[in-house]
């Protein structure tokens, strides 16, 4: 039996998540905060645009990437009393693991499953259909809700009870913005030294230095491009969540506060929607 796939948040990564599962017949119904958008989706793609009501009564797989905690808790209340049992929500948002148990408890209630299953590769990773998933939640239901997943995903890991999915996304959300602060502050100072990027960002891609971000970001950066991929805003959004789960763990917290303090200094210059490689504008020289 085809599993009827729903999408809720269409996003810079919702929108072509949903695409994918058009192309591999799972898409029946796409939703979203703005209904318009929904609406201009849906018919895009040949879908419907219900209401969550209705949504939640139709499908047997719903998949969310929506923005906060609270988008997430009130998303899946207002599915939670029309959902047919046995259904599977799987939340791909970036939240606090407590927020995933919370959603998962709910869901239990009326016989429902949840997954939490945030991802990382980016705008550009959602657009390819190379998702690194990671998943928290019960392995027999992640088994049902697999070709949803592997609809849009490059690697899907199965990492434990609901909430690791989250635990993990907070570890990731700690090194992308590591890799965020040297890459910038490496790029800045390669700039005022006068080196040529296209020479110097292949031979530093070849070493021991080569990541996805320099890789990805690095001509961009320099090239003041800063409309590529994740906003800043977003990621001081995650790393707020990731400095109350590394308080709770007593884990030190330095790139943390540095993003958090770079990344709020851009927001109020009004850079909040750029690329988080719109770092590299504080890593400059000033005269």
């Amino acid at each position: 039996m085809t599993l009827k796939a729903a999408f809720i948040g269409l996003g810079a990564m919702g929108e072509p998540m949903a695409g994918h599962l058009k192309q591999h017949g799972l898409l029946h119904a796409v939703a979203n905060r703005t209904h318009a958008k929904a609406e201009a989706l849906a018919r895009t793609l040949g879908v419907t645009a219900p209401t969550l009501e209705e949504l939640a009564m139709q499908c047997d797989v719903i998949a969310l990437c929506v923005t906060a905690d609270a988008d997430v808790l009130n998303t899946v209340d207002a599915l939670a009393s029309h959902l047919k049992p046995g259904t599977i929500v799987i939340d791909h948002s970036t939240v606090a693991p407590d927020t995933a148990k919370q959603a998962a408890a709910r869901l239990a209630a009326v016989n429902a499953h949840f997954l939490d299953a945030p991802v990382s590769g980016g705008v550009e990773g959602a657009k390819n259909g190379k998702l690194s998933i990671m998943v928290g939640g019960d392995a027999a239901v992640l088994e049902r809700a697999r070709p949803v997943l592997e609809a849009y995903a490059l690697r899907i890991t199965h990492l434990g009870d609901v909430g690791a999915g989250q635990a993990t996304k907070a570890v990731n959300q700690v090194l992308v913005a590591g890799i965020a602060q040297a890459v910038c502050e490496g790029l800045a100072l390669g700039e005022a030294l006068g080196l040529e990027p296209e020479r110097l960002i292949p031979t530093l891609g070849a070493g021991a230095a080569g990541n996805w971000f320099l890789e990805k970001r690095g001509a961009t950066m320099l090239n003041d491009q800063f409309s590529v991929g994740f906003k800043l805003a977003l990621l001081h959004k995650d790393l707020s969540i990731v400095r109350g789960i590394a308080e709770k763990a007593g884990t030190s917290r330095v790139v943390i506060e540095q993003s958090l303090a770079d990344y709020a200094e851009l927001m109020q210059q009004g850079h909040g929607d750029d690329d988080i490689s719109g770092l590299i504008r504080l890593k400059r020289a000033h005269s």
